[in-house]
C-alpha cells in the first residue's frame, strides 16, 4: 500500500544520483543514496559510514541503514518543485513547527522519496508478499534567507527498525551531519542526532513530532553552507494529544561532538572556494551485539547519474508521471488517463473498482487473510490468543450476500465471537448490492484501505478493537486482508445461539476517509433455553488513498452519505470443526428513516476526545444541513489523526510492550508479553538465560552432542553454528567423509566382478559359458530391463537388481514393457531426435494455451488456446500420455479437472475438501493422481478419476507447491517454499521413506520437473533466481542457469528445460548442456503464466509394480522395489492393506 504525505511525487528513479539546486546564488550538488540519506559531497564506500556515525561528509540522514531496492519494488525518486500547491504545503509545515515567528514563503523545494525500501538481505517467502518495507520522504524548502528540512515518516509505524551491518543488527539512524570542517586542522563539525541507540527513539519518529503532526519533523538548517545552525520545530504535541505544547527555542551552534575525529590535514590547494572533505577514520559508537543474521549478498555498486543544471532551469522537461510510464500500475481491466498533473486509472465498462483494482461486475469474490490478536472473554484474567488463524470469505456480488469463516477457533472464545458479525461487515459493505446512483465500498476505493472499528457491549461495557488492512487483489484475483483483535468480549456459554437483528448504518464520506457508527441489538439463547437481549455500540473509520490528479473529482465526493442496510444475518460457532461463521445480505443506497445530523455529542462519542474547534452553527446542528457538512469536514481533520495514533483517553490501561515503555531486556534477547491491564511479563528468548530484564547468552557449545563428532562448534549470540572439519562434508550436525571419487554402486560392483571373471585366461580355469553381466545406467543404477544375450532372455528388475516375478521372456521373444537398449554406443543425449507432434501446454489465468514444438524450437506463430475456463485461475497442469488428457488445478473453484486434447467437455475430478491446490502430478503407469494443497498443507493421492482419495502427508508442510513423479522407481518429489526453511523432499509413492533431498541455498523453489531419460530432478527458484538439477540417486547437484527473473512452472523435454516467468510474462527455453537461455515466447495477451507441461506422441517406456493395480482392492501405490496396497481415507466396503 502506497503511503504519501506530500502527494504522489515520484518523478524519476535512480539508485544513486546527483541533483543540483541553487540557494542564494550558490550551487548545491545533492547526492541521493538508497541507504536513506542525501549528501552534499561524494559519499565514501558504505562500510565507512554505516554504523560509524558521525561521518566525514555532509549529509541529512532521514533513515540511515543498509537498505535495499534491488528486488524491483523498492524505488528512490526525486524532483524539484516550485508549484504553488507544494510551496504552500511546505510553508504550512514550517509555520506549524514555528508558530511564534514570521516565516518567509518558500521559493522552491527539493523532494526525495524512498519508497518500499527493504532491509538488505531480509529473508522472505520469495514472492516478496511478506517482505517488510518502509517509505519515507525528505523535503528541503528554500526561502530567501535560509533552508528548511522537513522529514516525513509513515503514520502507521516502521515495519523494521534494524538492518544488518557487518553481520550485526544495527538500529536505523536519523541525523544532520556537517562532516569534517576546517582548513589546516580539520575536526568533526556539527552532528545533530534525532535518534539514539535506544529502539524507542526510532519508533518515536512516527509517533511524535516537532511540527504539530505525528511523524512530521521540521528543522531550520541555515543557508549555504548548510548546518550553520540547526533549529528544531517547537510544537511537540499533535492534535490527537491534549493540545499544542511549545518549547523554548533551541538553536544549536556548530560544535565538535565527543564521538568525532579531529585530524590535522594539509590541503593540497591553498585557495579552494569551499571546504574539502577527506577520508578519515571515525570512532565507532558502542552498539549492543545482536544475534548474527544470515550472510548478505555481495554489495551492489550503483551507477551515478549527474544532473548539473541550475535550479532556474527546469531539470526535468518532461513528466514521467504519465500513462506512458505507468500504465502497468493500473489493473488489466482498467484504462489509464493522463491529467494535467499526473495519471489516474479508471475501470473499464463491465468492471468496477478504483482503477488499480478492478473486478468484473457480478463475478463472485473471494478474500483470504489471517486473524491475530488477543481477546479476553467475560471476567477471565488471561486472554485467548489468536495466531495466524485463516480467514476466508466468499461474496455473491449479484445479491450482495457475504460469507465469512475463520478456522481453528478455541471453544473458550468461539461462542463469544458470534457477537462480532461486524468483523466481516466491512466485506459486506465493500461488495454490497448497489441501488441506482449509489456505489459500494470497492467501487469507490478499491481493495487497498485500512479499517479500525471499536465495539462497546452493553450492559457490561466490554470493549474490543478491530484493525484490518486490505492489501489489494493478488495474482489469484483474491482480495488479501489481515485482521487484528484486541479487547474483551462478553461471555457466551458454549452451545448458545446468537441472533443479530437487521440494522442500518450511515456511511459518511470524505476524500481519504469514511466514518460510520450505529447501535445494534442481539439475542443470546443459551442451551437451557434462557433468552437475553442485549446491544452494542459500533463505530469505525476507513482510511484510503484516492487518485489526486482527477480534475473531475473522486466519485465519492458526490456521495456525502450513504446507507448500508444489512439483514438475513447468520452467525454460528461450529464447535466440532472449530469454525466461526458469519453470513449477511448487504445493500447500499439512499438514507431512509435515520437522522443524518452529526451533533457535538456524536462527535465526542466517535472521537473520544473533546472538541478542539467549534463552528458558529454548533447549537443548531440538528436543523442545519450546512452545519452537518461543516461538522463532517471538521470531523475528518481530527479523525484522520485519531485513527492512526489512537484516541486519547484518561485512565486507560497501557500496553507497555507495544508502547516500548517496559523494562525488559533488548528485543533481540528478551520478549515482553502483555498480560492485560497495564501488566506485562519479561522472559528471555531461546539461547539466553536470566529473569527477562537481564538476559545472558547461553554457550551451547559447552553442552555435549550439539554438533557432529567430526565438526567444530562456534557459539553465537543466542545460538551456535556447526562446521564439518576438513575431510568431511555436511551441515555440521551430520558430517560424512569427503571422497575424491564416489563409491561404486551395487550394480557397478557386480558388473565389474562379472567382467573381471570373464577376463581370466583359459589356462587358469575354464571360462563360464554365457556369463550374465548386469547393465547399469549412467548413474550406476540397475537398468529396469536386464538381458542375458547368450540365452536370449530378458526380464525386469527392481532397484536392487532383483528379478521381478513373471517378467522373464523366452528366446527370440520381445521383452515385457521395455525395449532393451541396443548393443554398442548409444547416441549423445544432446543429439537425440524428438518425436514430432509434441507440444508445450501452459496455464495463463483462465485458460490453457499450447505451443507446438519443432524439435526443440517453439513454433510461436502456431500458438493458440487449448481451452478456456472463464472466472478460474489455473495453477498447475499435467498430461496423461495414455488417454491424452490434460489435468489442471484451479484455486478459485477450488477444483481439479481434466479435458481431452481432442476436444470435449471439462470433466471435474476432485471438487471437495480442497482449498488451494497448487501442484499436480500423474503416474501414467499406475494410473494415479497426486496433488499438493498449500492451504490445507497436504499431499494427497487418488486414482485418475478422483476415486479412492488418500492423504499421504499432512505434517511438516508449510507451503507445498510443485510435485512430480518418477514411475520407474515409484518415487515422488515435491518442493515446499516455506520462507523459514524451503526444501525439496522425496518419498515412495506409498508415503514411505520420506527424506529431504535439498535444503541448502533454496529460497522459493516454484518449479519442479523430472527427466525420465537422464534421471535428473530439476527446479527453478524465484528467490535465488537459479535453475538447478541434481541426480537424486547420488545427490550430485549442478547449476544450469543463473540470474533469471521470477520463474513459476518448469518442465523438462529432451536437452531443454522450459519455464514460465511471472515478470517477463513469457515461456523461456533453456539448453541444459549449453547452460543458457535460447528462446522466449510471449503470449499475445500479457499476464502472469503459471504451470507448464509437455505432450508427447507416445508414453515413456517405463514400468512399475502397479501397472495392473498390483492385485490391490483399492489403491496400488508403487514404492522402490515393490508396492503397497492402501485404503482410501473413506471407504464403503472391505479394503485390505498389505505391502508386497
Amino acid at each position: 500500500q502506497s503511503w504519501d504525505r506530500f502527494g504522489d511525487w515520484p518523478i524519476l528513479a535512480f539508485i544513486v544520483c546527483r541533483a543540483s539546486c541553487s540557494i542564494r546564488g550558490n550551487l548545491i550538488l545533492f547526492q541521493i543514496n538508497t541507504n536513506g540519506f542525501v549528501a552534499v559531497a561524494e559519499p565514501p564506500a558504505e562500510e565507512k559510514y554505516l554504523g560509524k556515525m558521525p561521518s566525514e561528509f555532509k549529509m541529512i540522514a532521514v533513515l540511515l541503514g543498509d537498505l535495499d531496492n534491488s528486488d524491483g519494488q523498492g524505488k528512490v525518486y526525486f524532483r524539484h518543485d516550485s508549484t504553488p500547491n507544494i510551496l504552500g504545503r511546505a510553508a504550512d509545515h514550517i509555520r506549524q513547527g514555528f508558530p511564534d515567528g514570521k516565516v518567509e514563503k518558500p521559493t522552491n523545494t527539493f523532494i526525495v522519496t524512498w519508497e518500499n525500501m527493504a532491509a538488505q538481505g531480509t529473508p522472505g517467502r520469495g514472492d516478496q508478499l511478506d517482505t517488510k518495507r518502509i517509505t519515507f520522504q525528505l523535503v528541503v524548502a528554500y526561502t530567501a534567507s535560509s533552508a528548511w528540512a522537513i522529514l516525513l515518516y509513515p503514520r502507521n509505524g516502521l515495519q523494521f527498525l534494524y538492518t544488518s551491518i557487518g553481520g550485526e543488527r544495527k538500529l536505523l539512524e536519523s541525523c544532520f551531519n556537517e562532516g569534517l570542517v576546517g582548513w589546516f586542522w580539520q575536526k568533526q563539525g556539527l552532528y545533530f542526532n534525532l535518534t539514539s541507540d535506544d529502539e524507542a527513539s526510532i519508533r518515536q519518529l512516527t509517533k511524535k513530532t516537532n511540527a504539530a503532526q505525528s511523524g512530521v519533523w521540521v528543522y531550520k538548517i541555515g543557508s549555504s553552507p548548510f548546518f550553520v545552525e540547526i533549529e528544531p520545530g517547537k510544537v511537540t504535541r499533535s492534535p490527537e494529544n491534549e493540545g499544542p505544547h511549545f518549547v523554548e527555542s533551541d538553536t544549536i551552534a556548530p560544535a565538535p561532538t565527543s564521538t568525532g575525529t579531529i585530524q590535522r590535514i594539509h590541503p593540497t590547494e591553498q585557495h579552494e572556494p569551499e571546504t574539502r572533505y577527506i577520508t578519515s577514520e571515525t570512532l565507532q559508537p558502542t552498539h549492543t551485539t545482536a544475534a548474527p543474521t544470515p550472510p548478505r549478498s555481495a554489495p551492489q555498486h550503483p551507477q551515478i547519474v549527474v544532473v548539473d543544471e541550475d535550479l532556474d532551469v527546469n531539470v526535468f522537461a518532461y513528466n514521467p508521471e504519465t500513462c506512458a510510464h505507468n500504465r502497468h500500475k493500473c489493473s488489466a481491466s482498467a484504462d489509464c488517463r493522463d491529467h494535467s498533473r499526473g495519471y489516474c486509472c479508471h475501470c473499464r465498462p463491465g468492471y468496477y473498482g478504483n482503477g488499480k483494482d478492478c473486478v468484473a461486475e457480478g463475478k463472485p469474490q473471494r478474500m483470504n487473510g489471517k486473524v491475530n490478536g488477543q481477546v479476553f472473554v467475560g471476567n477471565l484474567p488471561s486472554p485467548v490468543r489468536l495466531s495466524n488463524n485463516d480467514l476466508h470469505s466468499y461474496v455473491v456480488a449479484n445479491d450482495g450476500r457475504a460469507y465469512v469463516a475463520i478456522s481453528n477457533i478455541p471453544d473458550s472464545v468461539g461462542p463469544s465471537l458470534q457477537l462480532l458479525s461486524s468483523l466481516g461487515g466491512v466485506i459486506g459493505w465493500a461488495f454490497a448490492l448497489e441501488q441506482p446512483g449509489y456505489e459500494n465500498g470497492f467501487s469507490l476505493i478499491g481493495g487497498v484501505f485500512s479499517r479500525q472499528a471499536e465495539v462497546v457491549f452493553q450492559p457490561g461495557n466490554e470493549r474490543l478493537t478491530i484493525k484490518q488492512e486490505f492489501k489489494g487483489i493478488d495474482e489469484h484475483d483474491h482480495l488479501v486482508m489481515s485482521t487484528d483483535l484486541d479487547g474483551r468480549l462478553p461471555a457466551v456459554p458454549l452451545g448458545s445461539t446468537v441472533q443479530i437483528e437487521p440494522y442500518k448504518e450511515i456511511y459518511q464520506y470524505n476524500r481519504n476517509f469514511i466514518i460510520s457508527s450505529s447501535s445494534r441489538n442481539y439475542t443470546i439463547t443459551s442451551p437451557d433455553g434462557d433468552v437475553q437481549t442485549r446491544s452494542y455500540q459500533w463505530r469505525q473509520t476507513i482510511v484510503f488513498q484516492t487518485c489526486p490528479y482527477d480534475e473531475a473529482g473522486w466519485a465519492g465526493a458526490t456521495l456525502t452519505t450513504q446507507q448500508l442496510s444489512v439483514d438475513q444475518i447468520f452467525v454460528m460457532f461450529d464447535a466440532n470443526n472449530h469454525l466461526i461463521r458469519y453470513a449477511m445480505s448487504n445493500k447500499i443506497g439512499p438514507i431512509r428513516s435515520i437522522s443524518t445530523c452529526v451533533t457535538d455529542a456524536q462527535v465526542r462519542l466517535m472521537l473520544k476526545v473533546s472538541l478542539i474547534v467549534r463552528d458558529s452553527h454548533s447549537e443548531a446542528c440538528c436543523y442545519s444541513e450546512e452545519c452537518s457538512e461543516t461538522r463532517i469536514q471538521y470531523l475528518g481533520q481530527i479523525h484522520q489523526n485519531m485513527f492512526l495514533s489512537g484516541p486519547a483517553e484518561e485512565n486507560r490501561p497501557v500496553d507497555h510492550c507495544q508502547r516500548g515503555s517496559h523494562d525488559c531486556d533488548a528485543p533481540q534477547r528478551a520478549l515482553c508479553r502483555y498480560t492485560g491491564g497495564s501488566a506485562y511479563i519479561c522472559s528471555c528468548l531461546p539461547g539466553f538465560e536470566g529473569d527477562g530484564r537481564v538476559c545472558r547468552d547461553v554457550d551451547e557449545c559447552q553442552q555435549q552432542d550439539r554438533c557432529h563428532a567430526e565438526a567444530s562448534c562456534s557459539n553465537t549470540q543466542g545460538s551456535f553454528t556447526c562446521q564439518c572439519r576438513p575431510g568431511f562434508h555436511g551441515d555440521g550436525l551430520h558430517c560424512s567423509p569427503t571422497f575424491s571419487e564416489r563409491e561404486k554402486t551395487q550394480c557397478e560392483q557386480q558388473r565389474e566382478s562379472a567382467v573381471a571373471d570373464s577376463d581370466v585366461p583359459f589356462s587358469f580355469r575354464p571360462r563360464p559359458v554365457g556369463r550374465y553381466v548386469p547393465r547399469c545406467d549412467e548413474h550406476g543404477a540397475y537398468e529396469p530391463t536386464q538381458c542375458h544375450q547368450s540365452i536370449g532372455q530378458c526380464w525386469c528388475v527392481d532397484a536392487n537388481g532383483q528379478e521381478i516375478a513373471n517378467t522373464r521372456t523366452g528366446p527370440h521373444s520381445s521383452p515385457p514393457l521395455f525395449t532393451p537398449a541396443p548393443i554398442g554406443p548409444t547416441p549423445r543425449p544432446d543429439v537425440q531426435p524428438i518425436a514430432p507432434g509434441a507440444y508445450l501446454l501452459f496455464a495463463q489465468s483462465g485458460k490453457i494455451e499450447h505451443v507446438p514444438l519443432d524439435g526443440y524450437i517453439m513454433k510461436k506463430e502456431e500458438a493458440k488456446p487449448l481451452l478456456h475456463v472463464p472466472d478460474r485461475v489455473v495453477i498447475a497442469v499435467a498430461y496423461d500420455c495414455v488417454e491424452k488428457m490434460v489435468y489442471w488445478t484451479d484455486i478459485t473453484g477450488p477444483a481439479i479437472s481434466k479435458a481431452s486434447l481432442t476436444g470435449g467437455d471439462v470433466v471435474p475430478v476432485v471438487t471437495k475438501e480442497l482449498q488451494s491446490p497448487e501442484g499436480i502430478a500423474i503416474d501414467h503407469v499406475a494410473r494415479l493422481l497426486f496433488w499438493t494443497d498449500s492451504t490445507r498443507d497436504t499431499i494427497e493421492v487418488s486414482k485418475l478419476d478422483g476415486s479412492h482419495r488418500r492423504v499421504l502427508f499432512d505434517t511438516d508442510l508449510v507451503n507445498p507447491r510443485p510435485i512430480v513423479t518418477n514411475p520407474a522407481y515409484g518415487r515422488l518429489y515435491w518442493a515446499d517454499w516455506n520462507r523459514d526453511g524451503p526444501k525439496i523432499e522425496m518419498s515412495n509413492m506409498d508415503g514411505t521413506e520420506r527424506v529431504v533431498l535439498v535444503k541448502d541455498n533454496l529460497a522459493l523453489p516454484n518449479g519442479l520437473t523430472f527427466d525420465y531419460e537422464n534421471q535428473q530432478l530439476c527446479w527453478a527458484d524465484a528467490g535465488t533466481r537459479n535453475v538447478e538439477c541434481m541426480d537424486p540417486h547420488r545427490q550430485l547437484r549442478r547449476n544450469i542457469v543463473e540470474g533469471i527473473q521470477y520463474p513459476f512452472g518448469l518442465v523438462s523435454f529432451g536437452r531443454n528445460l522450459y519455464y514460465t516467468d511471472w515478470r517477463r510474462e513469457a515461456v523461456v527455453a533453456v539448453d541444459r548442456h549449453l547452460g543458457k537461455e535460447t528462446e522466449e515466447f510471449l503470449p499475445q495477451k500479457r499476464s502472469r503464466l503459471y504451470g507448464i507441461t509437455t505432450t508427447a506422441t507416445q508414453c515413456p517406456q517405463v514400468y512399475n509394480y502397479c501397472a495392473d493395480n498390483g492385485g490391490c482392492s483399492h489403491l496400488c501405490l508403487p514404492r522402490l522395489g515393490g508396492l503397497s496396497c492402501r485404503c482410501p481415507d473413506t471407504t464403503d466396503g472391505q479394503c485390505e492393506e498389505k505391502v508386497l
